[in-house]
């Protein structure tokens, strides 16, 4: 029997979502740690061993760390790839207390002139004038060049993140906008960050989650593993051999990175700061970043459909959808045969809108599920009140034409056979 319903506890409404290391770093459409803990607690009793196949900045993993849960995660976008590692590595705060004084002190001579000179060489990195003034580049390469010198890994990944976030807001960007977009000229003349004082406020904000963060996980000795490799093409069997995941936990991209949440373009900056290769193609290497070719059919029928329709309106956002479902599909059947017989998957997944045709994403996860051995459990439908996402999109492109965006999620819960 179909199990869907909406159950409004799932909302979270006024929970605080940026406890212990969730507060590090903000980053586009964030499953909130609520959902995932929820998650956990009800379908993986027992588990030993949690899997994120698109870990983002790595909820789920900080989550089943703290029910002392191994947890492996992956993602192909350098920056989630940090923020997920530095959120789940344990410091001791008596040494991270030493890192965060001398930095502190060193910013106070910057500051007050005591110090001037500075041996790291400036960024080279395309139109970065164009998005950072000449005073704020000196500041950031004196954070840089404190960073590089950090000669405890962990700790200087702590401090990474922290930096990530300064680059982002003492850039011209618009802040409230995942994509790169420059501030208009008449907010340029007036903006004036205190580089050090984010960097700062960054630093005491992310050491004050980590304490919480230890003191709940207690004597839990779970530890996370951070990847890079895509799901699409293969899991490591050194890694993650068939049969081994107890619970795989993960909210997957609503569709291709480029015409849905930009998460590429939200960290181009940062990863050009962080010297991180391919820091302006990471749109394109995630799922459906290469468009497909029409004449594509899947196994379902009621995506043919949409997509058909959608071909109709827009031959090449068609061909987005399709290139999307097909990575979306190879995923999905290499992480089935990594989750153990009786395991579960469960995806917190959106219906977004194409070309005013709204893809049921959750129908299909459920579908491509079972054609890989899975059976449905449940659908559980919940509203959207705190999830970072634009309030609206153009479908047509045409400007000035908008349409709202998602307002509910659907988390769907499937168990191997």
């Amino acid at each position: 029997m179909e199990k869907k319903y909406i159950d409004i506890s799932w909302d979270f409404k006024n929970e605080d979502t940026k406890i212990f290391t969730h507060c590090f770093h903000n980053y586009p459409a964030i499953m909130i740690p609520q959902i995932a803990g929820r998650l956990i607690d009800k379908y993986g009793k027992n588990s030993k061993l949690l899997f994120d196949p698109y870990c983002g900045t790595g909820t789920s993993l900080v989550e089943a760390n703290l029910r002392n849960i191994y947890s492996i995660g992956t993602d192909l976008n350098p920056l989630a790839q940090l923020i997920a590692k530095a959120k789940t590595t344990p410091l001791n705060i008596k040494t991270l207390d030493l890192y965060l004084k001398d930095f502190n002190d060193t910013i106070f001579g910057y500051r007050f002139g005591i110090k001037s000179s500075i041996s790291a060489e400036m960024p080279d990195f395309k139109n970065i004038n164009y998005w950072f003034s000449k005073a704020i580049q000196l500041q950031l390469v004196i954070i840089k060049e404190y960073i590089e010198k950090i000669d405890d890994l962990s700790i200087q990944i702590f401090f990474k993140v922290a930096f990530s976030e300064t680059v982002r807001e003492s850039s011209w960007t618009i802040h409230s906008e995942f994509k790169l977009l420059r501030m208009p000229l008449k907010q340029i003349e007036k903006f004036n960050p205190d580089v050090f004082g984010i960097m700062e406020f960054k630093l005491s904000r992310n050491r004050n989650g980590l304490v919480s963060y230890l003191k709940e996980k207690n004597n839990s000795i779970a530890i996370a593993e951070v990847y890079s490799f895509n799901t699409v093409e293969s899991i490591p069997e050194k890694i993650l051999p068939a049969n081994s995941v107890d619970l795989a936990v993960t909210s997957p991209p609503y569709g291709d990175s480029r015409t849905t949440v930009a998460y590429g373009q939200f960290s181009r900056l940062a990863n050009q700061w962080l010297n991180f290769k391919n820091a302006s193609s990471v749109d394109k290497e995630l799922m459906g970043g290469t468009r497909a070719q029409n004449g594509y059919h899947f196994d379902i029928d009621i995506l043919n459909e949409i997509i058909e329709r959608i071909g109709k309106k827009d031959e090449k956002r068609s061909k987005d959808v399709i290139a999307f479902f097909k990575d979306y599909e190879l995923s999905i059947k290499n992480i089935s045969n990594v989750i153990k017989h009786g395991g579960y998957a469960c995806y917190v997944v959106g219906n977004r809108r194409v070309k005013n045709e709204t893809i049921p994403t959750e129908e299909i996860t459920k579908k491509l599920f079972h054609k890989y051995g899975f059976r449905h459990k449940e659908t559980i439908m919940r509203n959207i009140p705190n999830k970072r996402m634009p309030l609206e999109n153009s479908p047509t492109n045409i400007i000035g034409e908008k349409s709202p965006t998602m307002k509910n999620e659907y988390i769907v819960v499937c168990q191997k056979s």
